[in-house]
């Protein structure tokens, strides 16, 4: 059983909930800051993770049932545990049930706007790893299912939602997107031979590219405006800052005559920068 659990944790990436939790925690603190004055407290920090983790990890198992045979034919992930035969869809099946009831227990211990919005982020967890067999605007789709985390510990830590966090979510979404797109070049290729929709696909690499930079450009402007309309302060608007270099320099590794370095633009970058705006926003907060 061990075994299996460590094989679904490396299919799922689940190391790669650090681009998604820190935005979580993100909502939560200044949700509560603003809303009521408040840090959240440890009960709503310890559901918020659980409703994360069981989020992220339904959504990447169901990906990975979903896409099985665009896996197995695409020699990129040809060998991914499920087409690898290293894993049955049915022990992944299960592992799903496990981390949805995981989302669904933290919703009920969290508060009522957490449970009326349950159907709304399922929809999105499911929707996402269809949306690239019929639409190229799939990296939006993804952007929006990874901008629900930000919602989601704002609704969490508040039982509320106002304007403030929907700036936030449009800066997340198109963060995701952003960098979506960038490691979607990869397979630019292979979707369009077997009819799969990308926005690099479709309008190729050197425009993809720069659909990506304005997708950035607006998310940078996006989480500047939250630094002019909420109380966040100097402290913030430094991590800003340094989120606007990164995104700078992912673009700048990354160009129509050299792919090599994505996977430096996706991993790593991203997930510095989803940490350094959970710790600048809260010490800009505790400060």
């Amino acid at each position: 059983m061990i075994r299996k659990l460590r094989i679904i944790l490396e299919m799922i990436k689940f190391e790669h909930t650090v681009f998604a939790l820190p935005f979580a925690y993100f909502g939560a603190v200044l949700g509560a800051y603003i809303v009521n004055g408040v840090w959240p407290s440890l009960a709503q920090w310890i559901w918020i993770t659980v409703a994360m983790v069981g989020a992220r990890s339904a959504a990447m198992s169901l990906n990975r049932v979903i896409d099985e045979q665009i896996d197995k034919h695409n020699p990129r992930t040809a060998g991914r545990a499920i087409p690898a035969g290293l894993i049955s869809k049915v022990e992944v099946l299960f592992f799903i049930v496990i981390s949805f009831v995981l989302l669904f227990t933290a919703a009920f211990q969290l508060n009522l706007l957490a449970v009326y919005l349950l159907p709304l982020a399922v929809f999105f967890l499911v929707i996402y790893s269809y949306t690239k067999r019929f639409t190229w605007a799939c990296h939006l789709i993804l952007g929006m299912t990874i901008g629900i985390a930000p919602l989601g510990g704002w609704v969490g830590a508040t039982g509320t939602l106002t304007w403030d966090a929907f700036i936030l979510f449009i800066a997340v979404a198109l963060w995701t997107a952003g960098f979506d797109v960038i490691y979607a070049t990869q397979d630019a290729d292979y979707d369009r031979e077997h009819k799969l929709h990308s926005i690099p696909s479709r309008f190729g690499i050197k425009r993809a590219l720069l659909l990506a930079r304005l997708f950035h450009v607006t998310s940078f402007a996006a989480f500047l405006t939250l630094f002019f309309i909420t109380p966040l302060g100097w402290l913030y608007l430094i991590g800003v800052i340094i989120a606007g270099g990164i995104m700078l320099y992912e673009h700048a590794i990354v160009s129509v005559d050299n792919l090599t370095k994505v996977n430096v633009a996706f991993f790593t970058m991203n997930g510095i920068l989803s940490i350094v705006m959970f710790i600048f926003t809260i010490g800009d907060v505790w400060l």
